[in-house]
């Protein structure tokens, strides 16, 4: 790897003209010189086409514009447009704090086998306050094993390999949602993951977030998981296979049952229990649905 290698940084942005300006000016205000923007416009019919025509005059801020077909697709045109040797993110409704750019090539110099260098979050409301942070176990080294009972790596903080990407082929276009999920299970049975246990990104919690369509992330969770075990299951163990199967099916019970969802939501515990009737979430879970809370 270089010493200041070129890195990209995909912006991909649908109707966020009130955030996405915040998000390019973070990438562009690091203290690293050798960077670039690559903005992809999904089709917006509000203001971001005239926000982001103040970058004109910058060459460090390349955009595009395309007809609305989706984030798995805008963000896979940001990577076929990257020239960077190393690739970043930048979801329009977030920002990446100082420093962060710097501390994530330092970490690939010292080891540039490394395939993901990831960190925490700092959590805002949609008007830039302060939220309360959540505590979230996140791991380093070979990760599949963790990773198939959550996606604990934080997309907006990741720095990665361009070549990486490239060879794990990207986002996956038949998922709406969770691609960044998919993506990191992919490339973990190749390369390490390295977690920097500091705030690089400030996540926005807000109405307007794609994040807030549970059912249909939950939909994407599954088809997913099925075609990463159909791929890949030798690398994991079968009682690791079974642990992910009824961690995820639990996760989704929970849902249906703080949506009242009931009938759903036993349904899902059967199942996790078919794989792991011994699983201390599947029994607490259990326990509150027969208690009615």
């Amino acid at each position: 790897m270089n010493a200041t290698p070129l890195v990209s940084v995909v912006v991909a942005t649908y109707n966020m003209g009130r955030y996405v300006c915040t998000a390019v000016d973070s990438v562009l205000q690091q203290d690293y010189p050798e960077l670039e923007v690559v903005v992809v416009d999904d089709g917006s019919t509000d203001d971001t086409a005239e926000r982001l025509a103040r970058y004109g005059g910058d060459a460090r801020v390349r955009i595009f514009r395309q007809d609305n077909a989706g984030q798995t697709v805008a963000k896979n045109r940001g990577l076929s447009e990257a020239r960077g040797e190393m690739v970043g993110f930048c979801d329009a409704d977030n920002y990446w704090l100082q420093g962060k750019l710097r501390t994530q090539i330092n970490a690939f110099s010292q080891r540039p086998d490394l395939g993901v260098v990831y960190g925490e979050l700092k959590f805002i409301d949609g008007e830039g306050n302060n939220l309360p942070a959540s505590t979230v176990t996140r791991y380093s080294g070979r990760i599949t094993a963790q990773l198939l009972l959550d996606n604990f790596v934080t997309f907006n903080t990741t720095l990665v390999p361009r070549r990486i990407l490239e060879e794990i082929g990207g986002f996956d276009e038949s998922l709406s949602m969770a691609i960044d999920y998919d993506l990191w299970l992919r490339i973990s049975v190749r390369y390490e993951f390295l977690y920097l246990p500091r705030p690089l990104v400030a996540y926005r919690i807000w109405n307007g977030q794609m994040s807030h369509r549970t059912g249909e992330r939950f939909d994407n969770f599954f088809r997913l998981f099925e075609k990463f075990l159909a791929n890949h299951g030798d690398c994991v163990t079968s009682a690791e296979i079974r642990k992910g199967w009824a961690h995820t099916y639990v996760s989704r019970g929970r849902w249906r049952a703080s949506q009242k969802q009931y009938v759903g939501a036993l349904s899902d515990y059967t199942r996790a229990f078919r794989y792991r009737p011994h699983d201390i979430r599947l029994l607490k879970s259990l326990t509150k649905l027969a208690l009615g809370k």
